[in-house]
């Protein structure tokens, strides 16, 4: 079952959490334009979007110089329902 969504959160959120998981497979490390050729969403809005998840721990830099993104562990943790999403929305 999929996690809830944060307020501040959108389908757009959890579709870039969920490809950087890969789920059943390993996880991925992927540029914003990587991102956004493997889901539904424009650059633009990837980007805006990884900003807001790397401001509340969910994505970090696998390499920040060239713009890789991963999952944190609090990623994984939201994505297996292990994290409460209370405490996501405590973050604002």
């Amino acid at each position: 079952m999929r996690p809830r969504l944060a307020d501040w959160m959108t389908p757009a959120d959890r579709a870039i959490l969920e490809r950087l998981e890969n789920e059943g497979n390993e996880e991925l490390v992927l540029t914003p334009r990587l991102l956004a050729d493997n889901t539904d969403y424009a650059r633009t809005t990837v980007q805006e979007h990884l900003a807001d998840l790397l401001d509340h721990g969910l994505v970090e830099y696998f390499d920040e110089t060239a713009s890789v993104y991963q999952l944190s562990d609090r990623g994984r943790a939201y994505l297996a329902g292990e994290l409460d999403v209370s405490e996501l929305e405590d973050d604002e």
